[in-house]
């Protein structure tokens, strides 16, 4: 059967890391689970909480009438208002429920922004090293991934920011701590980020969308803490699931988080979220 030829040449850059993980697996069956270290994809190899099992446990235990139906494109209105509750004690802002939006894993809520955010043409930049797939994201909703430099140490370079960023750029994601380089980029560094960012807004006449890529944030040791965008940007979104911090990639759980308030009072972009034509797994239950 033909293929795109945009996803035949997508396939070409991306498919080395599946094919890493299938080789593990099948090295795992000959040499033992213990002798063999995958360090492909994150896929975690700790279980998750025995809460998580016992909370699963008495919901299919004691089933709600219509909980496998098709749920509201947001998800579940309790469940929002839970994330924006966790999202208001962490950041000091004044998330609401409305201001959540429920997504099946970190890469359906990034293609969910991409879909809701670009047009034919538009950038999307990301500092390099970085998540192969961001690429395959832009593409998907007609947009261009552009990679900028980083430091020797993998920080943010913002002098590279600068020269990177053009009247095509819509997007830029950043991922802290990152993959693959493990790197946490400090709130200072974010901060200066957003500084550039509203700078360039003014220059091109049109919102730059600073969007998280925050799915290792809970991954943080040793005292460290890991910058917020949410707190670097009034045009911020934070995406985010449960894959790595819970030990539920299979479970694709996930969510969009907007700044509370737009700039100015202007609609958010988030009004134009339940347009994409994606909704989310039941599996996201109240």
């Amino acid at each position: 059967m033909p293929v795109a030829n945009q996803l035949r040449e997508s396939m070409k850059r991306s498919s080395w890391i599946r094919e890493m993980f299938e080789e593990g697996a099948r090295l795992k069956a000959i040499h033992g689970e213990d002798q063999v270290h995958d360090f492909s994809l994150g896929n975690p190899i700790l279980e998750p909480p025995q809460q998580v099992h016992r909370q699963l446990q008495e919901i299919l235990s004691n089933p709600t009438p219509g909980m496998h139906r098709y749920m509201p494109n947001a998800g579940f209105e309790r469940t929002r208002a839970y994330v924006a509750e966790e999202l208001n004690k962490e950041t000091g802002l004044n998330f609401q429920a409305q201001d959540t939006v429920m997504c099946v894993g970190a890469g359906g809520g990034l293609n969910v922004v991409m879909k809701a955010l670009l047009d034919p043409g538009d950038e999307v930049l990301t500092p390099s090293p970085f998540f192969v797939e961001y690429g395959a994201y832009a593409s998907n909703h007609g947009g261009v991934l552009k990679t900028v430099k980083t430091t020797d140490a993998f920080q943010l370079d913002l002098g590279a920011f600068d020269a990177a960023l053009n009247p095509k750029t819509k997007i830029v994601i950043i991922n802290t701590p990152n993959n693959p380089t493990g790197v946490i980029y400090p709130q200072q560094s974010l901060d200066e980020l957003g500084v550039l960012i509203r700078e360039k807004e003014k220059e091109f006449g049109h919102p730059i969308i600073l969007v998280a890529d925050d799915i290792y944030r809970r991954l943080v040791f040793d005292g460290l803490t890991s910058g917020d965008v949410l707190l670097s940007h009034p045009h911020s979104i934070r995406v985010h699931s449960h894959s790595k911090d819970l030990g539920l990639p299979g479970e694709r759980i996930g969510f969009i988080a907007f700044t509370p308030a737009s700039p100015n009072g202007k609609p958010s972009v988030r009004d134009w979220f339940w347009q994409t034509g994606f909704s989310v797994s039941s599996m996201l239950l109240p």
